[in-house]
């Protein structure tokens, strides 16, 4: 291998390293939210029962409400078939 095929790869493979440690970060941030989002949850169950319950449940009308609105506004493309509009 010549000295410039050998620096392509020690580059590739240290872009590599450095891609899987963010994976990593990532992954690991995802759990510590995760975490947290149950601490909370459990918190106001203690003091307020069904909280969570009730939370979902306007999480979820407001993600219709939310995906109704994207949907009106829209661009309509006529030549798109209409499976895909």
């Amino acid at each position: 291998m010549s000295e410039d095929e050998n620096r392509r790869s020690a580059e590739k493979e240290s872009l590599l390293e450095q891609i899987n440690a963010l994976k990593r970060e990532d992954e690991t941030l995802n759990n510590i939210l995760a975490v947290d989002v149950w601490a909370l949850a459990k918190t106001m169950d203690e003091f307020q029962p069904g909280f969570w319950s009730a939370f979902m449940k306007n999480r979820d009308q407001a993600l219709k409400r939310f995906i109704d609105e994207v949907v009106r506004s829209k661009p309509v493309n006529v030549k798109r078939p209409p499976y895909l509009r």
